[in-house]
This record gives C-alpha cells, sequence and structure tokens, in this order.
C-alpha cells in the first residue's frame, strides 16, 4: 500500500503524459538490476499449544501470529525495518539503512513476502534470500509457526483462511466474486515468486515483454507446485495457475494486445485505463472506487465516489498495481507466472529470466524462439499448462522441449554475464534445478504428488515439515 505523503499529487493531463511516467524506468544496461519478491505460507507447528492454534493450520493476524512476526522482526532489527500501518494495524516493515529498498509486507491471508532489494548480481539475491530465513528462524521458534512456500494451500478451505487487516484487501474482497469464481482462492490461497526486471528503451521494453509473456507458461509449467485442493489431488500440477484463468480477466492473464506491432508504453498505458479501479487514496485513507472507470475519470465524466476528485500521477501509479497481467509492466518488468517454492526455485526462477532477458545474445535468440509459433499458440499453452504441466503438447513435441531451449539460453545468457562469487562460479549454477527438470526429472508438484501416494500415506500435513524455508 502507497504511502499517502509519498504519492505524486501531479494532475493528469493526457495519455503520454502517463507513458513518460513508465518511459522513466529506462536505465542503461550497467545500472539494471534484478528484484525478486517471494511469499510464503505461514503455519502452526503441532507443539504450538496456545488457545485457538490449530496444529498446520495458518496463524492468525494476532494473538501470537502474524503479528507477533512483524513485531519480532522490527524489534530484531530495529535499525533495518520501519513499520507500515493501515489505520493503526501493522501491516508490513520498510526497508532503513543496509536494507533500504527492501520491505516485508502481507498478502490477503498473511502470506509473507519479501520484496527485495534491486541487487546487482544472483548471487547477493542467493545471500538476501538467506538473511530473510535466518531472521525468521529464531521468531518462528519462539512463537511455534514456520513458514513453507508452496503455489495454494495444500488444505485449508477459504474459511479456515486469516485476514489481514489491509483497507485494500478488504475492497478486494468485496469485488472479486463480482467478476470471477476464483478470486478469493487468489488472494487467500496462493503464493507466489516473482522477479523484476529493468528495460533499457522503450523497445527493449518491447522485446522483452513480448519474450516473457509468451515464455511465461513455460515457466509455470516448470515452477508448478501446487497439485493439492483441500487435502487431496485436484489432478492439476499448478492450482495456482488454475485460479488465475477465473479471477478477474479484464485484468490478468496475456493480453493479445501486448503482442500488437503497435504495442509500447502509450498503448499500454491506453490498456490500463479500461482496467476497472479498485481504490484511491484521500487524506491518508483508502477509499472504495471498485468497478469505477480511470479513463471516465480523466475525462472528467460522473464517476460514484470520484465526484469533485482531480486524478493524479500517484492515483495512475496505484492503479498500475491493480493490474493482474502474467507479466506486469511498471517501471520495471514483473515476472507473475510461477508458483512459490523451495528456495532453490525460487532462486532459479530469477536466473531463468535473468539469463534470458539480461543478454542481448540470448535475448536475440529467446526473440527468434518464440516467433517460430503464433502468439495464440501461447495463450493455447498456458490454458493446458495448469493440469499438464511440461507435458503440454507443444509444436509436435511437449512443453518440456520449449522449456529446455529456454533453459539453454538462460545458461548461455548467464555465462555471458560472468558475475562470480567468492569461490568463483558464475550464476548458472542457480539453474541446476531445472536442468535436472528439463532432462526428464519431477518438478516439485510431482515429487510431492509421489510423496502423497507412497511415503505420505496420503497425509497432506507432511508438506509443511518437508517444504519448511
Amino acid at each position: 500500500m502507497s504511502n499517502p505523503g509519498d504519492q505524486d499529487t501531479t494532475p493528469i493531463e493526457s495519455v503520454s503524459q502517463l507513458a513518460g511516467v513508465l518511459a522513466q524506468g529506462a536505465k542503461p544496461k550497467d545500472a539494471w538490476r534484478i528484484g525478486t519478491e517471494h511469499e510464503k505460507f505461514g503455519f502452526i507447528r503441532p507443539q504450538a499449544t496456545r488457545p485457538g492454534h490449530r496444529p498446520w493450520m495458518p496463524p492468525p493476524y494476532e494473538p501470537d501470529g502474524i503479528h507477533a512476526v512483524l513485531s519480532a522482526m522490527q524489534q530484531q532489527n530495529g535499525t533495518l525495518w520501519h513499520d507500515i500501518r493501515d489505520k493503526g494495524a501493522l501491516i508490513g516493515l520498510k526497508g532503513l539503512n543496509a536494507q533500504k529498498g527492501a520491505s516485508i509486507s502481507l498478502e490477503p491471508a498473511g502470506q509473507f513476502e519479501l520484496s527485495g532489494k534491486p541487487l546487482a548480481s544472483l548471487h547477493e539475491t542467493r545471500a538476501e534470500m538467506a538473511g530473510h530465513f535466518s531472521d525468521l528462524h529464531p521468531i518462528c521458534e519462539m512463537l511455534g509457526l514456520g513458514f513453507a512456500p508452496l503455489g495454494f494451500h495444500p488444505f485449508a478451505r477459504r474459511e479456515d483462511m486469516p485476514r489481514m487487516p489491509k483497507s485494500r484487501y478488504a475492497i478486494m474482497q468485496a469485488y472479486m466474486p463480482t467478476v470471477g469464481s476464483l478470486g478469493l482462492d487468489m488472494m487467500l490461497r496462493t503464493c507466489t515468486v516473482q522477479v523484476n526486471l529493468d528495460f533499457a528503451s522503450e523497445q527493449d521494453m518491447i522485446r522483452k515483454m513480448r519474450v516473457s509473456l509468451a515464455l511465461q507458461p513455460v515457466a509455470t509449467a516448470l515452477f508448478a507446485n501446487s497439485p493439492f485442493y483441500e487435502g487431496h489431488p485436484n489432478g492439476l500440477l499448478s492450482n495456482r495457475a488454475h485460479v488465475w484463468t477465473d479471477t478477474d480477466n479484464r485484468r490478468s492473464g496475456m493480453p493479445l494486445e501486448f503482442f500488437a506491432p503497435s504495442f509500447g508504453f502509450e498503448s499500454y498505458v491506453e490498456w490500463l485505463l479500461d482496467v476497472p479501479m479498485y481504490f484511491i487514496m484521500r487524506d491518508g485513507r483508502i477509499h472504495d472506487v471498485a468497478g469505477r472507470s480511470f479513463r471516465a475519470w480523466m475525462k472528467g465524466e460522473y464517476q460514484e465516489g470520484l465526484e469533485g476528485l482531480t486524478p493524479t500521477i500517484g492515483d495512475f501509479e496505484d492503479h498500475m498495481t491493480t493490474a493482474f497481467t502474467d507479466v506486469r509492466l511498471k517501471q520495471f518488468l514483473e515476472m507473475r507466472g510461477a508458483d512459490a517454492g523451495s528456495p532453490e526455485m525460487m532462486l532459479a526462477q530469477s536466473a531463468l529470466w535473468v539469463g534470458i532477458l539480461y543478454d542481448d545474445a540470448a535475448l536475440s535468440a529467446a526473440d527468434a524462439l518464440v516467433h517460430e509459433q503464433p502468439w495464440t499458440s501461447y495463450a493455447d499453452l498456458r490454458a493446458q499448462v495448469p493440469r499438464l504441466g511440461l507435458d503440454a503438447p507443444w509444436a509436435g513435441g511437449k512443453a518440456r522441449d520449449l522449456a529446455a531451449r529456454m533453459v539453454d539460453i538462460a545458461t548461455d545468457g548467464l555465462r555471458a554475464r560472468a558475475c562470480r562469487d567468492a569461490t568463483g562460479a558464475d550464476e548458472t549454477r542457480y539453474l541446476a534445478p531445472l536442468q535436472e527438470i528439463v532432462a526428464g526429472g519431477p518438478t516439485q508438484a510431482e515429487a510431492w504428488l509421489a510423496a502423497y501416494h507412497g511415503r505420505w500415506n496420503g497425509d497432506v500435513t507432511r508438506i509443511f515439515d518437508e517444504a519448511a524455508i
């Protein structure tokens, strides 16, 4: 949620002005950075016997739940984190000093998210992730909690999930059921990992958008990690990806407009102006304007709840956060197609896209690869991978074949970057889990299913001990 004091109150005058906001994100290559965001489900360990706590279930906000985790993190590192509040409730932490650029936030049911700092290498990403988990461990031990990164909650029902005291989420929870049948599941029962990457210019953004959006379904298959629904397999490998097919299709998915020859900053703004609004920030509070038209508001047309208010750049920047496409454009590009997974797999997700998008030769190879098939075929693939994963049919073969080519391109791209750690190892090491999968190994979802039918004897709660970070 935006801090109202940080909002740009410049009135909006034109679409080109808004396109200019996006263009401000362009950076020279030596300034490109890697920002990794990852979510995980909290769970109550069996030894936690506090009143109201049920073993393996998600912890409440309070008492002794998510609020306590946030409070303890701030107390543990008082010079590194500043509290973020919504109507007085602690709902996140903003990085200070050595953590500047990072933040910790809560998803609607308390899914715990680290939005990492913009970092120069994947080695730094690995260290940041390890440090975050290390900070959480003593707090979790004290509170009898744990955290596990999974794409969809493996057994809890909607009504079992707690609610966080964030005004934005209350608006979304009321609006979501009016535009899709699975929006509340998206909010309450899913976790993702994404990497945020830079672009050099509008043309560079366009090429990266098209390549990454076309290939996002393959990433969904590679990182599939949600094969359970309310305690049992449901025939899907990525239930999280399935949920997105009926959440709110006006603001999500793979819009074909993004593949049009005219696509660019202005056409993205034009698309975004027709995405229904959720909220605006005024007087330090969020106001519900769900379903209203940003375009009509800009034109001065009557919009209930917006009477007498002038749209500002800050309003547009907030509105940008309510688009949920598989790749989202802000002043950088967000890769949003993957389930949350093990630390190694979450790091591999960042490595895959850095390797493909941050080296010129690799990006050219990926661009040529995606042009082998029409754009509509990638949208068709997206519809199949939640169930079939890497076995989804593709161009006379399977999606695994396409994944193997992606991983090869990423390997070349990371090798060309030549970013080495203290031992002399380059960033290609982080692709090892993907290399095993494309060679025929199981995805995370397939491995969990094998455990469910084998050593777990059908007890899906076993997943939390094995997936805990």
